[in-house]
């Protein structure tokens, strides 16, 4: 069983006693050494199956560890084994009358979260649209990942962003979860550290039970999750994570990759062994992530390398601009079809999900099959689909699926009732929804504030289907997404989700641009829902976030859009600082690290956001891969040769320098800081553009741009206009 290990693994599955941190980079074959650790101790006779603890973050993970070590064991073991989750809740039904609940408790989705925090904004009189649910939600699920019960929340933490109601909608919302003998996921955890803390027996029962305790992706813990390991492991102490600081991309969910960070500190006496064999890509492509990653100070550090002697370097493309982009993967992806890649063995990984649309487009017209995995197709998405149906109506008042769509998108007090007269007047009248209502307006049957809303929503779409022919496409798009509302109702929405849905609205209004009128748009729309109705094919190019893609690899990856402000994105940046952008460097080294044989990243020289066309400049994680790692593919927009003795580093930074000086076109004073705005200044910043300055914290400034909506930036990255 040991004899197919390397030296390090074999190291890592020997050493049994006392705290073992196990620094796993891309491909190094974790999850071989995590299954063989386990069956040595149990082939060793140092555990019983019962007394070992193996926790992952996915129930695909738990099921392929349990499946491995009944493969090298020769039976199926009755292990503690599982995810967080799942094990958290196996403990709390043991002890459930402690928290006063009872054994048979049920764990509630998100639907009925929001449900249950929406009933306790109206008891309290919170206006649930300028602060939604989900907005509450997203606080108190923080505080739980942090394991901040109600009690441990201080004053100074209650988050003016929901108006300092955060902290007693919190201690409703526990009171209402144990009246109905329920949690939450993060309850699951919290409870856990409940149980160990306030009843020493209950710690001593489980910590003593397991002498072996082991942990799949350390990096991705949350402060909650590592302060449970804690406990559970001060018995025995025998206690191995298995991760890499190199792969933490997550914290916006709650990881925190100070938690491997630390782990020697905690750990006086850890052994660390690493794994730095990979056992995936070629020399090229790991030298190249290797040197990117390097760039990183908040790591412990390792470097990977492989037995394979060959491969192919990195390539590197330049472009005009996104559809410039899109023909070239495309036409790439064509020619290693002819070689005999198939399809499933190649993805396209993306910053943000507004960058697959230029791709789905192009593979429509290239018939060329490929899945969006961990997400929708571009014109399946519902804020999409939303301004699709404003467009539908406006071309068509008769379209009552899109008329019902969005009568209420945003929110216009339209209730059950509203509808019902409006069905039943188009019935009766043979009207279209529109018409309905247009004569139910013009007979005073609606009045005061719900009159209000319906006549500004009929007269909007009158209106802008005047202007239909004044207008091009995309004005008329900006113009409607602006003036219903709708945009800057995801704006204002304070949720994870909300900014990329805002971003695919403005590609879209981008998307406008390539048709000639409304009628021809909503063609297109419609041959692309047809076409993936109908696409039953398994061999596909995977198309993905680079998020999404942890954990994947292919033999073939594309990285697309590799600029400043898209990747590294811009807020990660502003509102982070340093630790933003390192952990969009750790992004870019695990997409780098999906690909087992070729490689190619791209930038495009010019990208249209608002509807206008801005300049980008190469990413600076271009500028941080060795130029002998790396071809540069000829044509596109910077393949002029390069100068004597000027190495790829030094051309981007010159690009970079070049574009900066060119982009200071709003003021000539200097970037300030915190010392130097006020409330209510208009300001500049270079991505986002004007806006006004609503609130100031420290370093970070809540700034309402004039065309981006609401944003938090640090203070060094805005000028005075």
């Amino acid at each position: 069983m040991l004899a197919g290990l390397n030296d390090a693994q074999r190291m890592a599955v020997e050493a049994t006693q006392g705290p073992v941190l196990v620094l796993a980079g891309a491909g190094t074959g974790k999850t071989r050494v995590l299954t063989t650790r386990i069956a040595h101790i149990l082939m060793n006779k140092l555990a019983w199956p019962g007394e070992i603890l193996a926790v992952t973050f996915t129930n695909k993970a738990a099921r392929e560890m349990a499946e491995r070590v009944a493969l090298l064991t020769g039976a199926s073991q009755s292990l503690w084994q599982g995810t967080f989750h799942s094990i958290g809740a196996r403990i709390i039904r043991r002890h459930a009358e402690k928290l006063g609940l009872t054994s048979s408790f049920t764990i509630l989705d998100e639907d009925d979260q929001l449900r249950l925090i929406k009933a306790i904004l109206i008891e309290q009189n919170i206006d649930g649209k300028s602060l939604p649910p989900k907005l509450f939600l997203s606080v108190i699920q923080r505080w739980k990942d942090q394991g901040l019960t109600p009690d441990k929340v201080t004053g100074g933490q209650d988050t003016q962003q929901v108006g300092g109601h955060a902290l007693g909608v919190y201690r409703l919302y526990q009171a209402r979860l144990k009246a109905v003998n329920a949690t939450d996921f993060g309850d699951l955890i919290l409870h856990m550290l409940t149980l160990f803390t306030q009843f020493p027996e209950v710690l001593e029962e489980f910590a003593k039970r397991f002498k072996y305790i082991l942990v799949d992706e350390y990096q991705d813990t949350n402060v909650a999750q590592y302060l449970w390991l804690r406990l559970l492991a001060s018995y025995h102490q025998n206690i191995c994570c298995v991760g890499d600081d190199d792969q933490s991309i997550y914290s916006w969910r709650g990881a925190e990759v100070g938690n491997i960070l630390r782990f020697e500190r905690d750990f006086p006496d850890a052994t660390v062994v690493k794994l730095e064999c990979n056992y995936r890509s070629t020399p090229h492509i790991l030298a190249a992530a290797s040197s990117v990653i390097a760039n990183n100070r908040g790591r412990l550090g390792k470097t990977l390398w492989t037995q394979v002697k060959e491969g192919e370097k990195l390539q590197l493309k330049s472009l005009w601009d996104e559809t410039e982009e899109a023909r070239f993967v495309g036409e790439e992806i064509e020619q290693l079809q002819r070689k005999g890649v198939s399809l499933k063995d190649i993805a396209i990984l993306v910053r943000a999900g507004f960058q697959t649309r230029a791709f789905e487009e192009r593979f429509l017209t290239l018939g060329v099959a490929y899945r969006v995995i961990g997400g929708l197709r571009f014109y399946e998405r519902a804020e999409i689909r939303d301004a699709v149906a404003y467009l539908r109506l406006i071309a068509s008042p008769q379209d009552d699926l899109a008329f019902e769509r969005i009568i209420n998108s945003p929110k216009r007090g339209i209730g059950q009732a509203t509808m019902q007269q409006m069905h039943t007047s188009a019935r009766s009248l043979n009207f279209s929804l529109y018409g309905a209502t247009q004569h139910l307006l013009a007979g005073g049957e609606f009045k005061g504030k719900l009159g209000g809303a319906l006549g500004k929503f009929i007269g909007d779409l009158g209106r802008w289907r005047e202007k239909r022919d004044a207008l091009n496409l995309a004005e008329l798009t900006e113009l409607m997404l602006e003036e219903s509302g709708y945009r800057a109702m995801w704006q204002q929405e304070k949720t994870p989700e909300a900014a990329g849905r805002v971003e695919n609205l403005k590609e879209l209004v981008r998307a406008m641009g390539e048709f000639e009128n409304l009628a021809a748009f909503l063609e297109h729309v419609s041959l692309v829902t047809e076409a993936a109705n109908n696409d039953n094919n398994t061999d596909m190019v995977s198309l993905m976030t680079l998020h999404a893609a942890k954990g994947l690899e292919f033999d073939v990856v594309f990285l697309p859009g590799w600029e400043e402000g898209l990747f590294p994105h811009q807020r990660a940046v502003d509102e982070s600082g340093m630790k933003g952008l390192e952990e969009e460097r750790r992004l870019a080294y695990v997409g780098m690290t999906r690909a087992r044989k070729r490689l190619f990243i791209s930038h495009a020289a010019n990208r249209r956001i608002y509807n206008q066309w801005q300049s980008s400049i190469p990413s600076r994680f271009i500028g941080e891969i060795p130029e002998e790692h790396m071809e540069k593919l000829g044509g596109g927009m910077h393949s002029a040769p390069r100068q004597a003795g000027r190495n790829w580093k030094d051309e981007v930074a010159a690009i970079m320098a070049s574009a900066g000086a060119s982009a200071k076109t709003a003021t000539a004073a200097p970037r300030g800081s915190k010392n130097n705005f006020s409330k209510g200044q208009r300001i500049f910043h270079q991505k986002f553009g004007y806006g006004r300055i609503q609130a100031i914290s420290g370093d970070h400034i809540d700034i309402d741009f004039e065309k981006a909506g609401q944003k938090k930036v640090l203070a060094d990255f805005i000028a005075l206009a």
